[in-house]
């Protein structure tokens, strides 16, 4: 080979490993932009999910309220029921 034509062979050489690394740095820049992107909705789904979370566990709390008051009110009705028997009995006896 003649220097003419290997510095030719070098430039088109040359020329295609800079178009694979711009190809490359492109493929990256892509990969990165597309991680970036779904760490960003996976942000968003998780605040979203920790709102959701939030509201269900002031929704479990206002429940277990509640049951209680109810165990308590079915206590008191209970307790009313006996009284009122025991006096019936009373009067019976």
């Amino acid at each position: 080979m003649t220097t003419g034509e290997e510095t030719s062979q070098y430039r088109v050489w040359n020329a295609l490993n800079s178009e694979e690394e711009i190809d490359q740095f492109q493929l990256l820049e892509q990969k990165i932009d597309k991680l970036i992107t779904t760490i960003k909705s996976l942000k968003t789904e998780r605040e979203s999910l920790n709102e959701k979370l939030q509201i269900q566990e002031e929704k479990l709390t206002d429940l277990t309220r509640e049951v209680e008051g109810l165990k308590s009110g079915r206590d008191k009705a209970r307790q009313r029921i006996v009284s009122l028997l025991e006096k019936i009995e009373q009067i019976e006896g």
